[in-house]
């Protein structure tokens, strides 16, 4: 364990593993209700990887986010009702409810946004780090994409080029195996997309997306050598989701004994597991850190649903033209 992991530290990485978890089944639930406009893309499952990574970074750092990226809005301290009602498409949601599941930002805590692009938060990382480099300050960008963004033209130049300016970027690779529906190996001949940092002198590291410690003790390392000028890392997390691609996806697709082997990897099953058996945290206080979490979840949905719909009159305010 990373000698700065505290029992303060470690049970708020527990209570906000549990937030995202019953905040995403929750989402589903109210999708099921016909409450949520468009589709959404569920982080249930891949916990420990936003987490472990948001955890090594301080409140003024940058994360760029995906399609799949409730979990990083929580995991860096945005505010759940906000999040909540943004995804029922109410006005007082992040976006004016205009944005919706894939569009939300709050630069406050340094969520620079999702995107429902494939790929395009890659580039934003670069700018966020450039504008730290000219700023002179030691803020470090965390860029979230999956294995699939690994194949487009925008992970290839964003990383040819923090590595040509030694940026202060931690790209982190969400690798659930499957880019929508289509297999890792169909579409790539290597194992480890962490292989790839080689081709731009930077490093380039595998950890178990399941496993929170090891998520965070791998940032740490990365961000450490960002803050020092020393340049990028790539850190690919092997991790699963849980539900299908979205939410109209039945994932028929995977293979049952692979659902079965990786739900037995449950990252918070696992978490809790070592808190207990390490003596670090006990059955009662998880218990509670549990039902605070449950807490702040249903005082979300409360303040979303009681939420107003944006007026019509509105669908020009804050807007380019």
């Amino acid at each position: 364990m990373t000698s700065d992991l505290t029992k303060k530290k470690l049970s708020d990485m527990y209570e906000k593993m549990v937030e995202i978890r019953l905040f995403e089944e929750k989402v589903f639930e109210l999708y099921g209700q016909n409450l949520v406009p468009g589709t959404i893309h569920l982080y249930a499952g891949e916990e420990a990887v936003a987490v472990g990574v948001c955890s090594a970074l301080k409140s003024d750092d940058y994360v760029t986010s995906t399609h799949r990226g409730h979990g990083h809005c929580i995991a860096k301290g945005a505010d759940l009702r906000r999040i909540m009602a943004e995804i029922l498409g109410k006005k007082t949601g992040y976006c004016r409810g205009k944005g919706g599941s894939m569009h939300i930002a709050d630069f406050s805590v340094g969520m620079l946004g999702a995107t429902a692009v494939v790929g395009a938060g890659l580039p934003i990382a670069i700018g966020a780090g450039l504008s730290a480099r000219l700023r002179k300050t030691d803020q470090v960008t965390a860029c979230f994409f999956g294995e699939g963004a690994s194949n487009q033209g925008t992970f290839h130049e964003s990383l040819n080029m923090a590595s040509t300016w030694k940026l202060p970027v931690v790209f982190v690779c969400e690798n659930n195996l499957y880019a929508m529906g289509t297999k890792q190996s169909l579409v790539m001949n290597i194992e480890n997309i962490a292989e790839r940092a080689g081709a731009y002198g930077i490093p380039g590291t595998c950890a178990d997306g399941n496993d929170v410690l090891a998520v965070y003790k791998a940032t740490i390392e990365a961000v450490g050598r960002a803050r020092k000028g020393e340049g990028p890392t790539l850190i690919e997390c092997k991790t699963y989701r849980h539900k299908g691609h979205s939410r109209v996806d039945p994932a028929k697709y995977r293979p049952k004994d692979e659902v079965q082997s990786w739900l037995q990897r449950d990252p918070l099953v696992n978490f809790k597991k070592y808190l207990t058996e390490e003596h670090i945290l006990n059955e009662a206080l998880l218990l509670t850190l549990e039902r605070e979490a449950k807490a702040k979840v249903e005082d979300a949905v409360k303040f979303a649903v009681e939420s107003s719909y944006p007026e019509p009159n509105e669908a020009l305010e804050n807007v380019y033209t």
